[in-house]
């Protein structure tokens, strides 16, 4: 087993918890249906951190020639899962028996801490990027435009629909287009 075997397993394991919370939550929803009202931004927010752990797991594959592993490094490459993971844990009521769920109540309750993981996210990108995966600067516009509006909504505490519905769709159509215009980058050889 290569060092990079191994050590992915673990960032693996992590993202498969993730997932599952991601899928778990969206059949829990389905279940109770009709006892939920869905908001849909908040579920292209579920869509968004669907596909961040899927491109994780998938760019994990770059660190494959990566060497020397050291611990400090790889429990920085961990944080970024570990934040994914608690990330789409958020995104779901903790409980939904006999309870009735909006979906819209619950976003505006906790998308302040939501957006909080998100710069996180954007952060943690950035930073592995730039010291791990040694990408430039440059490159790193969009992870650190996305961080600045999530702060600037997170401390303005901005609770208007119209905000939160524009920037979900324009999140997951930014996403959609760099996966469409990035096609041959998104390849394993």
């Amino acid at each position: 087993m290569s060092a990079f075997e191994y050590v992915t397993v673990l960032i693996s394991i992590i993202l498969g918890l993730g997932i599952t919370q991601i899928l778990t939550g969206i059949a829990d929803l389905f279940h109770k249906r009709e006892k939920v009202k869905l908001y849909w931004p908040h579920m292209l927010w579920v869509l968004f951190v669907l596909v961040l752990h899927i491109q994780e797991w998938w760019v994990t594959y770059e660190l494959k020639n990566y060497q020397p592993w050291r611990l400090p490094t790889f429990l920085f490459i961990m944080m970024y899962p570990v934040n994914l993971f608690i990330l789409a844990r958020m995104l779901f009521p903790i409980r939904l028996k006999g309870k009735r769920i909006n979906l819209k109540s619950f976003y505006l309750k906790n998308y302040r801490k939501i957006f909080t993981l998100f710069i996180a996210s954007a952060i943690l990108s950035v930073l592995y990027n730039l010291f791990i995966l040694n990408l430039n600067v440059q490159t790193q516009i969009l992870q650190s435009l996305l961080a600045l509006t999530f702060t600037v909504i997170t401390i303005k505490e901005y609770q208007q629909e119209w905000i939160h519905k524009s920037l979900s769709v324009i999140v997951t159509l930014v996403m959609i287009i760099s996966i469409v215009i990035e096609w041959n980058v998104w390849m394993i050889n």
